[in-house]
């Protein structure tokens, strides 16, 4: 079976409040794409991916007159998908909800959030994803109140065969410094939102842990918005927050992603990317891992094959023009995918 994560930039801009696809020469969100091309473009590749079940980062609006489920079905069918039933869990204020879309031949799925949900003043010990996590994160003995702007998606699965999985989806916050000016608070801002981030990370991890413990059958997928190394302020907190979400082995049981473990072992050298991201004060492309699958050790032992669908770096990506170019187009992220023997 075939597992996936695909971030796609601007996807809620292709639909109207009735979930039908937007096929025209507007432009999508993306810089010189129509809604046209980029509809084309996806439709190819998630063809191309063929998954059983795709995490889509950044799906498209659910609010009062909107709605991802039936926008996400609709695109399915318009491609004759496989994955052609979608499923949610706690709809945000962002407009890029977190959705798993998903073959109902394959599996039986439902949105199984754990933890206890919180009142305004939140809990310590790993609570619901849509309530508010307290940590202590600046040593002052006065604990911060953490939230998820987009609560991470859980959700149980079962194979035909009786397989169950538990798997959690996950967009975290950027640490990008919007809004700042001035170096001062550039820097301010880049901090502030960087512990917000490792605190999120660490509410993951806790969870984590529970399942793990529990010898469950565990995947955690999607946008981290981080990785080993990816910026200065990762000394300044020693861990990154995949870093703590993987595990450490003294830690206990650790989730296992080979693109993550080989920006950890080599720091140096060529490194593998999910994202292309064009810099217009620099007239350049920057690349990034920003997309995981981690997986649990269970999984992990059952000779799993790891797949990062570059256009440029995955040979038979670069080998179909047709694809390397939808690619491009689609968004500027690039699914990742994970193929398991199991039944």
């Amino acid at each position: 079976m075939r597992i996936a994560t695909y971030n796609v930039e601007w996807f809620d801009n292709l639909f109207g409040n009735d979930g039908r696809l937007l096929t025209d020469e507007r432009w999508s969100g993306r810089q010189d794409v129509t809604r046209a091309a980029q509809i084309e473009a996806l439709g190819i590749v998630f063809t191309a991916l063929d998954a059983d079940a795709v995490l889509i980062v950044e799906a498209p609006d659910t609010n009062r007159k909107r709605s991802t489920v039936k926008a996400l079905e609709y695109f399915a069918r318009h491609f004759g998908l496989r994955a052609n039933t979608a499923l949610t869990g706690f709809a945000n204020g962002t407009q890029q909800e977190l959705a798993l879309l998903f073959d109902p031949g394959q599996f039986r799925a439902e949105h199984d959030p754990m933890g206890d949900p919180t009142g305004k003043h939140g809990a310590w010990d790993a609570p619901r994803f849509d309530g508010v996590f307290r940590i202590d994160l600046d040593t002052d003995a006065a604990p911060e109140q953490v939230r998820f702007s987009k609560p991470p998606l859980e959700a149980r699965l079962e194979t035909p065969g009786g397989t169950a999985l538990r798997l959690i989806g996950v967009h975290v916050k950027s640490k990008a410094p919007h809004g700042a000016d001035t170096p001062e608070e550039i820097m301010r801002v880049a901090i502030d939102n960087r512990r917000k981030q490792l605190a999120q990370c660490i509410w993951l991890r806790q969870r984590v842990e529970g399942h793990l413990q529990a010898g469950e059958n565990l995947i955690v997928l999607g946008d981290f918005n981080d990785g080993p190394g990816l910026d200065e302020y990762e000394k300044l907190f020693g861990r990154s927050g995949v870093e703590i979400v993987l595990g450490d082995d003294s830690d206990g049981p650790c989730l296992y992603d080979p693109h993550a473990r080989m920006t950890l072992s080599q720091r140096v050298g060529a490194m593998p990317a999910t994202a292309r991201f064009y810099i217009h004060q620099e007239d350049r492309y920057l690349q990034a891992l920003l997309d995981y699958v981690m997986l649990s050790p269970g999984l992990r032992a059952q000779g799993s094959r790891w797949r990062i669908w570059h256009p440029f770096d995955d040979p038979i990506c670069y080998r179909t023009p047709e694809l390397r170019q939808a690619l491009l187009t689609a968004s500027d992220h690039f699914p990742v995918s994970v193929d398991l023997p199991m039944q």
